[in-house]
């Protein structure tokens, strides 16, 4: 009776009132992406035909699913923690035999009555507690290359089979947990080494071959000459820069040759070329046969369409908006998958840059206030699982506007407590309610 009493002291308002404002916001975001003149709102809710109508729904179960988090002993999800990263790495195994392929991603499974599950979701949930459990035990030493390797092994994982269900953007998400790592002492090497790799991708689309080669050449020289002196007295590392420059124009050619014509499907990377100025020109027998059968055919599709049609909707906005239910762009459904993935159009069009503006203070302050939550905690496992709640929030936050204003490619990822999508809602709600059941007993100190 006293544990009842007592049951939601401690969790933190204000989280609570920035979760449920950032839904609200989604609501009518969806909403507006849907709702035409002559609609019955009322009936619409009741028949649940409607978009906007099923997300009233998940938020419903969503809420529930809070409670019910809330009403949990902290204890229950560090003792579980491992079963779960278990039971979830299962689930997106099972959606290579029994998964439903939707929008050529076979990772949903089909829960009947028209509702899906999405495991590689959940599973994010899942991976932050199995982390924050590892990474909590006593016997982890955090500084060692072994202890390095299992706790990538944790994260990796999923996101190797994300990558294998088509579902990159998802994949993408799981390397937000490197900063959970840095942040409970990863070397910076690491990120170093990572954000090294993305410059040297990039670099390999942007450049031509030539200039490609005199810039690593010239990078090389640079290394050579701060190094000098122990290159004087170690050949080997001599040899070894030799090698890494072979090695780096190797890289431009497996870029060229292998990934965007034989991993990436044509779409994909013509996706991720136009967004630096750059054509997909197929290079394989194959993909070239397929090309001019295209353009033979006249069925030739515009990759670049879902992103021109986000940024004349979002500039269509200007400072103010042009109103709830106004927007031409919206209105006239010319943005596919306006209702998930590029809902942030809706906000741009309808409200404009100040709309924007607020929701993005909203998530500004959603992060900040976890991160504030994250380091008044006295245990490990809590400190560490707040963070990861963090990472993944700014991971999507941040690769879904990117996308939907052409800075990244489209990739297919949701907008945090915005996008349509039951899978989407219960997994952020089951995140952030964790989190705060947690920190209601940041007393103790958890393993």
């Amino acid at each position: 009776m006293d544990k009842q009493a007592t049951i939601g002291k401690g969790v933190d308002v204000t989280t609570l009132l920035l979760y449920y404002a950032l839904v609200l916001v989604g609501f009518i975001a969806i909403f507006s992406v849907e709702f035409r003149m002559g609609d019955s709102f009322v009936q619409s809710l009741l028949e649940l035909k409607k978009n906007y109508s099923k997300q009233v729904l998940f938020i419903g179960i969503s809420s529930l699913v809070g409670v019910f988090i809330l009403l949990t002993d902290s204890k229950f999800f560090t003792t579980i923690a491992n079963l779960l990263y278990m039971f979830g790495i299962l689930l997106m195994l099972l959606t290579f035999v029994i998964g439903k392929d939707i929008s050529g991603s076979k990772s949903w499974i089909a829960l009947g009555g028209g509702f899906n599950l999405q495991p590689a979701e959940l599973c994010k949930v899942f991976t932050a507690l199995a982390l924050a459990k590892y990474l909590s035990r006593q016997e982890t030493e955090f500084k060692t290359f072994r202890s390095h390797l299992i706790a990538f092994a944790l994260t990796l994982g999923p996101a190797l089979l994300s990558i294998a269900q088509k579902e990159t953007g998802l994949a993408l998400v799981y390397f937000s947990f490197f900063l959970v790592m840095y942040r409970e002492g990863l070397p910076a090497a690491y990120l170093i080494a990572g954000f090294s790799f993305v410059v040297l991708f990039i670099s390999s689309i942007v450049l031509d071959f030539t200039p490609y080669v005199i810039a690593v050449g010239v990078a090389v020289l640079i290394a050579v000459y701060y190094l000098w002196r122990p290159i004087k007295r170690n050949f080997f590392l001599l040899g070894g820069l030799l090698i890494l420059y072979v090695a780096i124009i190797g890289f431009k050619w497996f870029v060229d040759n292998i990934v965007f014509d034989k991993i990436m499907k044509p779409y994909q990377a013509e996706r991720v070329l136009s967004n630096f100025g750059k054509s997909y020109i197929p290079k394989s027998p194959e993909r070239i046969a397929q090309y001019e059968k295209e353009l033979a055919s006249g069925k030739k599709r515009d990759y670049t369409y879902n992103v021109k049609q986000s940024k004349i909707a979002i500039g269509s906005g200007g400072l103010a908006g042009k109103g709830f239910l106004k927007g031409v762009t919206t209105q006239g459904d010319f943005v596919p998958e306006q209702h998930t993935d590029f809902i942030f159009t809706a906000i741009g069009e309808s409200f404009g840059f100040w709309g924007s503006a607020l929701l993005l203070a909203l998530y500004f302050f959603l992060l900040y206030r976890i991160i504030t939550l994250a380091e008044r905690q006295r245990s490990t496992f809590s400190r560490v699982y707040a963070y990861s709640v963090a990472a993944i929030l700014l991971f999507h936050i941040m690769i879904n506007i990117s996308m939907t204003i052409g800075l990244m490619p489209v990739i297919g990822i949701t907008l945090p407590l915005l996008s349509y999508g039951g899978s989407s809602l219960v997994t952020f709600t089951i995140l952030i309610f964790i989190m705060l059941r947690l920190d209601a007993d940041r007393s103790m100190v958890l393993r």
